[in-house]
């Protein structure tokens, strides 16, 4: 019993440092090591709940649950998770790593459980959800792009709308800010739009380079 306890929480570890060695390839915030503990904690788990109160069970007193232990796993990942999940400039970043972490847990309960095939299979397709899926649809998908520029013509703020309506991309978020230097006014923009590939991100920002009386300070 305890050789089959060992090869549970080796087999689990094993399984969620596969799937965290994709997310530290992709620099991720949880790498392989989050992943490793998270699904060895949960295969852990899983066994305790299990077994760890066999002594217990046995009693007619007592009326026992296993699986409320092994369900708290579901709640407690969402803590790991939400600590992937960033907002930064009005960008939502870690998602992805955050569901990878859920999925993480979820494969070491089944491990923990005795499943080997299921606890695979769902590995197996963790990884086609975080690589080929992304292969498949990169290129339907949409890339946000940040923009900010500050310029003293106004008429410049009209031809980059233009530019980007003629386009047909997306404008998520517009702000700007006057700022006066010396004698002249400027505008401080910052400019999130949708663009549907990385060449439609390079032409906008070349053409707002081309433009007189623009500076472009940062595009992400």
């Amino acid at each position: 019993m305890l050789a089959d306890f060992i090869l549970r929480l080796v087999v689990a570890g094993i399984l969620g440092a596969v799937i965290g060695i994709d997310r530290e390839i992709r620099a991720k915030e949880a790498g392989f090591r989050t992943h490793f503990l998270v699904s060895l904690g949960s295969a852990l788990i899983m066994i305790v709940s299990q077994y760890g109160f066999s002594q217990i069970a046995t009693m007619q007193t007592v009326s026992f649950d296993p699986s409320r232990v092994a369900a708290q796993v579901v709640s407690g990942i969402g803590f790991i998770g939400a600590g992937t999940i960033i907002i930064q400039k009005k960008f939502v970043r870690g998602l992805t790593t955050a569901a990878g972490l859920w999925a993480t847990a979820g494969i070491g309960l089944a491990v923990g459980a005795g499943m080997y095939s299921v606890s695979i299979a769902a590995t197996l397709l963790t990884l086609i959800g975080l690589e080929f899926l992304s292969i498949v649809f990169k290129s339907i998908s949409l890339h946000t792009t940040s923009l900010t520029y500050s310029t003293d013509n106004q008429e410049n703020l009209v031809k980059i709308t233009d530019k980007i309506q003629q386009n047909k991309q997306q404008i998520i978020s517009y702000t700007s800010e006057k700022e006066l230097v010396g004698n002249s006014l400027f505008i401080r923009v910052n400019i999130v739009v949708k663009t549907k590939n990385k060449n439609d991100q390079y032409e906008l920002f070349h053409f707002i380079q081309t433009l007189p009386d623009i500076t472009v300070e940062k595009m992400e």
